[in-house]
């Protein structure tokens, strides 16, 4: 009889946390969307998120979490100790917006301006960081509020400048990693997540292995010889160098890359060359990116650009050099800790709206704290069901729209998460 009140009782008990946690969950939904919207309508470019940060840092030490700032300039790390001893789980949001001016007409629109490398430019959260910042706030509060079903530690990182740093300065989740975010304690695990315009709202996608390209920044220099625009015999034409250049890369991937395997893409976004129409100019420069998923297509992709580069440029009387910068390495989920956690997944939102998803070329650096410990990153659906016949505007555009009741299921996986891999 023992046994069975004991067991009753236990049941009970378990039962009786899940519905006062799913409350706290569904009861901060307001304050989720209230965080969001002063977020998105006043956003910060990387490396100047001071305000966001502050904001952060109010609210997590108002939770009684032991906080830290100013890691990697405007970084947040928040520590919440549970009830019970265990292992450190660390959740990661990135707060950073963008230079792009607003075409939405929401009540709590972006009318920020600034001048970002000397262009004179809208600030958006064009890419639903306001969102992650949000949902990774409410994570705290839920938790904060259920210490007595932490069985560890949880570590909350805010992490600036995922959107890369401004030009000469260091920044993003390399910075806060050198700066000690994964420290004191170290993470046994870090989870993240991204909202996506283009996912339905209520699903979850995920990959194991890697879900996200490396991402490469490449310069390339070409040098020719000056000339009057009507003689272009007598000069060496650089910006037709490069236009030869821009094309023989592209045969690097149609032609070279085993795209069966993995995907690649190397993108030429800039092109900076002369003064006048009627000047032939010495130089010209190149800059773009390559994406790649695989290390040894990556190693073949930059070999084959610097060769063909230097072989164009010479065979038609000019000189070329290339340079690359590592941007992120591939962010690559752990295939165990992605098995062992996707039933945690599955609970948040059903089993059918977990859905795997093909790798994506865009990049993130949550992969450099993937480097250093075992992550899972995933995508939350924040596409409205009126846009499911149509279409959302895409990630990084004055269009782009989040659909708000997205965001809770971000706020139910981080927790799910968190309290499935500390109490098991």
């Amino acid at each position: 009889m023992k046994v069975i009140i004991a067991l009753f009782l236990l049941t009970h008990s378990v039962s009786f946390c899940q519905s006062a946690l799913q409350k706290d969950i569904i009861n901060i939904e307001d304050q989720l969307i209230e965080w969001r919207r002063h977020f998105h309508q006043n956003p910060e470019l990387s490396n100047q998120e001071f305000k966001t940060a502050e904001t952060i840092a109010e609210h997590l030490k108002s939770l009684g979490l032991e906080v830290e700032t100013g890691i990697a300039i405007t970084g947040v790390v928040g520590l919440l100790k549970g009830d019970l001893p265990g292992k450190v789980v660390a959740l990661r949001a990135d707060i950073d917006a963008l230079p792009v001016t607003e075409r939405n007409n929401l009540s709590f629109k972006s009318e920020v301006k600034t001048t970002f490398l000397g262009t004179e430019t809208g600030v958006m959260h064009a890419c639903g960081h306001d969102t992650h910042t949000a949902i990774l706030m409410a994570v705290a509060e839920v938790l904060s509020k259920n210490k007595d079903k932490v069985k560890g530690t949880v570590k909350f990182i805010f992490q600036p400048a995922e959107e890369g740093p401004p030009p000469g300065e260091e920044g993003g989740a390399k910075l806060m990693i050198k700066e000690g975010a994964l420290e004191n304690p170290k993470p046994d695990v870090i989870f993240g997540l991204h909202i996506n315009a283009g996912t339905p709202v209520g699903t979850i996608k995920y990959k194991k292995g890697g879900i996200m390209a490396s991402v490469e920044r490449f310069v390339i220099k070409v040098k020719g010889k000056q000339t009057h625009g009507s003689q272009p015999w007598s000069g060496v034409d650089p910006i037709m160098i490069s236009a030869k250049i821009i094309d023989g890369l592209q045969t690097i991937i149609s032609r070279e890359a085993k795209l069966t395997e993995e995907a690649a893409v190397i993108t030429v976004g800039k092109i900076t060359a002369g003064t006048r129409f009627n000047i032939i100019p010495e130089s010209a420069e190149l800059i773009g990116t390559v994406r790649t998923l695989d290390p040894e297509m990556r190693k073949m992709i930059e070999r084959r650009m610097k060769e063909m580069s230097e072989t164009i440029a010479k065979a038609y009387g000019g000189e070329a050099t290339i340079s690359f910068r590592n941007q992120t390495s591939i962010t690559y989920n752990d295939p165990e800790l992605t098995d062992k956690m996707l039933p945690s997944l599955q609970k948040v939102a059903g089993r059918e709206n977990v859905q795997l998803m093909k790798a994506t070329t865009g990049g993130e650096d949550f992969s450099y704290f993937q480097e250093i410990v075992p992550g899972i990153y995933f995508f939350i659906g924040g596409m409205s069901p009126s846009d499911e016949s149509k279409g959302a505007f895409p990630h990084h555009t004055p269009d782009f729209m989040i659909d708000e009741s997205g965001m809770l299921l971000g706020v139910k996986a981080l927790t799910q998460l968190t309290l499935d891999y500390l109490n098991n």
